[in-house]
């Protein structure tokens, strides 16, 4: 490879999969090139092929065929054998998947698990794979590596899983790192750690690095070069500063301007409350040896009011409290709890479970991840009707067909999708049917608890207006839980900030995002690239 040569050419690459139907073509003709020691971000939606690509450069799809030329260093690793594969993974491409757990062995410590990479690569016995792997450790700044290494994965906290992972990544050195969504499930101070992470280490060894995600702040903080990917092309490329500052193709442009926006309306000043906790606190007790407890104190001390028609935003690191606190407010919560809860007016925090099941269709919760939250063996129309099978047993067969259709309709779906299962739909329609199966009973309180962070921007920013006029037709107050600062800013019309189980700053939501008042408050936005450029 001379000197001018990129590290890395890709040309004309094209991916097919064999389908019952033929074979399906999911990157057509893409071309681009990395430099040594560059950071290039590829960017584009869920289904634009951008994984798919990632993954070509190691031949890690399973079942797929390819066209055209990836040349790293002078070599075109579709020529070559499986075997000469196995010597380019690790070694000289590395890959830091999106996440941590499922990467990770859940029965090895970490450090044996690094280890095994390097031994796999390097040739050296257990005692300098051991050295090495505990100096990794300590550069991707896990805090007491030494104890660390003899850890399982489910002991450490997702941001700590992800520096392993990157650890194992870093074990031979590689020239190329592909970081997958390496910071979607982390928050956002953990994701600011991260990327800091990633760039420092991308300047100490001189590696490049190619980033794959649907973060359009983080690339723009990050990112040396971005190519915008839709549906297997390949759009757009250049300086990241030009593409975001004077994007050419339509869609780069949609993708830019699909960051949320705030379209609620004000809450009227004489609007009733309709939920108040006083001194709500939640603890959770386990088993400390054979003969004593350990109480863990989850939430302490909130006090909180929600009127009609308003949304308050919790928001948090995880572990703050906030889901805690969410789900104890709808007596949902596996925890032992105390203070008042008022529902317009009434106490429901000591009532039994029998008077409190009628108050059930007045509360919903719609969940972070659809797929999971829906059954995979009811179609459509069961889901969203089962709730008023039990609410409103009053309404005959095609009484319940016709709510549940108004519902599909007014949340964007249609009566054709009824007899679908989950599994056919993208992320963007299964939370659109989570939210219809909520919204279908009219209740008066959602709890939303992050409805979007599993979602692209463009689909992101639909379900945030559907979530805003809906709240705007039926005069529903929501419960607003995330991590997402620009999420809140466009959704909330107060804000309460959580930090180990306390309420540590509250209020109107522009005013506490534009003088914060808590030092913990400011170290939120000042992680979140949309707050500061």
């Amino acid at each position: 490879m001379t000197s001018d040569e990129p590290l890395l050419r890709v040309e004309n690459l094209s991916v097919e999969f064999a389908t019952a139907s033929g074979r399906t073509r999911v990157v057509d003709e893409v071309s681009f090139s990395i430099a040594a020691g560059e950071r290039f971000a590829l960017v584009g939606e869920s289904g634009s092929g951008k994984t798919v690509t990632a993954y070509s450069l190691l031949r890690l799809n399973q079942d797929a065929s390819y066209r055209g030329r990836i040349v790293f260093e002078g070599r075109d690793l579709l020529g070559l054998s499986e075997r000469e594969m196995r010597g380019v993974r690790g070694r000289e491409i590395a890959k830091v998947f999106q996440e941590p757990m499922t990467a990770l062995n859940p029965l090895y410590p970490i450090g044996v698990q690094i280890c095994e990479a390097i031994e796999h690569h390097e040739g050296i016995d257990r005692r300098a794979a051991a050295a090495r792997a505990l100096e990794l450790l300590e550069r991707v700044r896990i805090p007491e590596a030494r104890r660390r290494f003899a850890s399982l994965p489910h002991q450490l906290s997702g941001g700590q899983r992800q520096r392993a992972v990157i650890a194992m990544a870093l074990a031979c050195n590689p020239r190329l790192l592909v970081a997958d969504e390496p910071t979607t499930a982390l928050d956002v101070t953990i994701q600011r750690q991260i990327v800091e992470l990633l760039a420092q280490l991308q300047r100490e060894l001189a590696m490049a690095v190619l980033l794959i995600t649907h973060d359009l702040p983080l690339v723009r903080s990050f990112a040396d070069r971005v190519a915008v990917m839709q549906s297997g092309r390949l759009l757009e490329s250049g300086p990241a500063a030009r593409v975001f500052e004077q994007p050419e193709h339509p869609y780069t442009k949609r993708l830019i301007d699909s960051r949320p926006r705030r379209s609620i309306d004000p809450v009227a000043g004489d609007a009733p409350v309709l939920l108040r906790a006083r001194s709500l606190g939640c603890s959770f007790e386990s088993r400390r040896g054979w003969f004593s407890r350990q109480v863990f104190e989850a939430v302490r001390g909130v006090d909180l009011q929600l009127a009609r028609g308003e949304t308050l935003g919790i928001v948090g690191e995880s572990g703050s409290g906030k889901t805690t606190l969410g789900m104890a407010l709808l007596r949902l919560a596996q925890a032992r709890t105390r203070g008042e809860i008022e529902l317009d007016g009434q106490r429901i925090d000591a009532m039994e479970r029998r008077r409190l099941r009628p108050l059930r269709r007045r509360m919903q919760v719609v969940f972070q991840d659809p797929y999971n939250a829906l059954s995979p063996r009811l179609t459509i129309e069961e889901i969203v009707a089962e709730g008023l099978a039990l609410h409103r047993p009053q309404l005959d067969a095609a009484q319940r067909r016709a709510t549940v259709v108004a519902m599909l309709e007014e949340v964007g779906l249609s009566a054709a999708m009824l007899q679908r299962y989950p599994h056919e739909f993208s992320g963007g329609q299964r939370q659109r049917i989570a939210i219809a199966r909520a919204a279908v009973l009219q209740p008066e309180l959602l709890l939303l608890d992050e409805p979007t962070s599993s979602l692209d921007v463009s689909v992101q920013q639909q379900v945030l207006e559907l979530l805003a006029g809906l709240q705007r037709r039926h005069g529903m107050s929501y419960l607003f839980i995330t991590h997402d600062l620009q999420v809140v800013q466009a959704m909330a019309h107060r804000v309460l900030v959580m930090k180990d189980g306390e309420v540590v700053e509250s209020g109107e939501t522009t005013s506490v995002f534009a003088t914060p008042q808590h030092a913990y408050t400011r170290e939120l936005l000042a992680a979140a690239p949309a707050f500061h450029g």
